[in-house]
């Protein structure tokens, strides 16, 4: 057998054999854009951004439990109003609920409110089932629904991250006040989505 022949039949037995590889290889590819997707959809967006960055921060100055049950109670039920969304079950009011939301949670971190936690963490959940719903609705027709719903989810609690961060970072009352504007901030835009 002369060598451009034995290359020929090696270079065939090679791509016949890596075809299985390749093929099975696509899920794998559709499942990282799919979760890339869900990750970029509330770090892209200005109203989940402020949303989410403010239950971060009105956890950091409730402090103890709130510490975790509130990003936990919007992960869990932001990803209740995603399964809404992707089946395409409708949801009124779901953008005024976005705009409520960055409203009221940036009037709770400007206030500095004191509620009972699990108190918060209901109120955080009603407006997560909005947040989720609109994560949900725009998954893309080839995304992966579970892990699209991770992308998102643990966009979220990175957010959340953020905020605490922010909120343990700055323990004066100097900047605790700066929290606060923050809030305030947070709550006027949250006011223009209205507008928009």
């Amino acid at each position: 057998m002369t060598r451009t022949k034995l290359a020929t039949l090696a270079g065939a037995t090679f791509t016949a054999a890596a075809i299985p590889g390749i093929a099975s290889a696509h899920p794998a590819i559709y499942h990282v854009m799919s979760f890339m997707a869900g990750a970029e959809h509330p770090l892209t967006g200005l109203d989940h951004i402020l949303a989410m960055v403010a239950v971060g921060l009105w956890a950091s100055l409730k402090g103890g439990k709130a510490l975790w049950a509130w990003p936990a109670a919007f992960v869990g039920v932001m990803l209740v109003g995603g399964a809404l969304g992707m089946a395409g079950i409708p949801m009124p009011l779901v953008e005024p609920g976005i705009a409520a939301s960055i409203v009221v949670l940036g009037l709770l971190v400007a206030s500095a409110a004191e509620v009972p936690v699990a108190i918060g963490a209901v109120l955080i959940g009603v407006f997560a089932l909005f947040h989720g719903h609109a994560h949900g609705a725009e998954m893309p027709a080839t995304g992966q629904a579970v892990h699209y719903a991770l992308g998102f989810a643990l966009a979220t609690a990175a957010l959340h991250g953020v905020g605490i961060a922010a909120g343990f970072a700055s323990r004066g009352q100097v900047w605790r006040n700066v929290i606060r504007f923050g809030g305030a901030a947070t709550a006027a835009a949250g006011a223009m989505f209205f507008l928009v």
